[in-house]
């Protein structure tokens, strides 16, 4: 199916910015998408606007009960100048899991790419070509009806911004390096029947508490246990966890309280794709630690859209520091990142028919 989309071309475009001092999420492309929903014309008026303000009433009911939701992916450059998305239907799958439990419209998957595909090829000389860099896309829908009530609005706005960003990690050439991940027994991220499993503003908000915890115990991020027993380990600050030990590569089942990650579902096929075995089911954190203890964690590392692969180095667990391995980089997390980085950017054949070109 094609889309007709109006586009109304920015009369200042701004000065690109160097791609060798670029921050995550600082800078932003001249352009956004905008589309508006309501009950009788579903989504309609898609258009390509100059970037800039929302015009929203303060009533909105985004702003006092949290209707809302977002996404997040990447185009990247290939080295023949290509422009390429990693599996945007599954970003698509993933928005309509999120909107189904916040109450808001659904979205047809080639709606949703295409308006992306849209948005992108109007900014693709944003896309920056320098090595570890790429267009950080954010997708997001936000409840508009202007009323002071628990009620599930009647309208809707889908917007579509994007961020020139530079390598994940702040090294030379982007390489990868090990982090220290806070053990967190105390705060929950999500509970069974919850919206764990969407990916909504307010399971962020409420993780910064921990995350300024751990920041204060010289830690990046935070492994989340389970809520009921705090025994099982979870999610990693933003990111799916997995754990290599005695060879089995081993990930939190997908049970409600865990977003189901697209960078989580690529390395699962691909593990499976290279004879590695890979099991989704619950592990405790003290398996974890008599794990080190003995010698028979060999990795521990965490998937997403940001970083690809986070190599972890350290735990600290009732403030006890568990080194990972040898504390550096494990040879799979390295393999799975460089496969994955490769795939999306083009140095690295396709074979999973994964990308899609803008």
């Amino acid at each position: 199916m094609s889309y007709n989309f109006t586009i109304t071309k920015t009369e200042n475009p701004k000065n690109k910015p160097d791609p060798n001092t670029l921050k995550f999420g600082q800078n932003f492309t001249d352009h956004m998408f905008l589309m508006d929903y309501n009950p009788d014309k579903g989504w309609h008026d898609g258009r390509i606007v100059p970037y800039g303000p929302l015009s929203v009433s303060p009533a909105a009911a985004v702003f006092h009960y949290g209707q809302e939701m977002f996404e997040g992916m990447k185009a990247y450059r290939t080295p023949d100048r290509r422009v390429q998305l990693f599996r945007p239907y599954k970003n698509a799958e993933r928005v309509n899991n999120s909107t189904e439990r916040m109450c808001m419209p659904f979205m047809e998957p080639d709606l949703f790419v295409n308006s992306i595909k849209a948005l992108v090829s109007i900014e693709r000389d944003w896309i920056p070509e320098k090595e570890g860099t790429s267009l950080y896309i954010r997708p997001f829908m936000i409840a508009t009806d202007p009323y002071l009530g628990v009620r599930p609005s009647d309208t809707y706005l889908f917007v579509i911004i994007l961020s020139p960003v530079g390598p994940y990690y702040d090294t030379p050439g982007g390489a990868l390096v090990p982090t220290k991940i806070f053990v967190e027994e105390g705060f929950v991220r999500a509970v069974t029947g919850g919206v764990g499993f969407a990916k909504v503003g307010g399971n962020y908000a409420a993780s910064m508490k921990a995350q300024k915890l751990a920041a204060e115990h010289g830690c990046e991020q935070v492994l989340w246990l389970d809520a009921f027993e705090h025994s099982y380990v979870e999610e990693i600050g933003t990111s799916n966890a997995f754990f290599v030990i005695n060879d089995e590569v081993i990930t939190p089942p997908l049970g409600g309280t865990i977003l189901p990650g697209v960078t989580r579902d690529s390395v699962i096929l691909l593990l499976k794709k290279w004879g590695i075995k890979v099991s989704e089911r619950k592990l405790r954190i003290s398996d974890v630690a008599d794990a080190a203890k003995n010698g028979s964690l060999q990795e521990v590392f965490a998937s997403g859209t940001a970083a690809v692969i986070s190599p972890v180095g350290a735990l600290l667990y009732k403030n006890e520091k568990i080194t990972i391995g040898d504390g550096n980089v494990g040879k799979l997390a390295n393999r799975l990142y460089e496969t994955l980085y490769g795939i999306q950017t083009g140095t690295i054949v396709d074979d999973m028919d994964w990308t899609v070109e803008v």
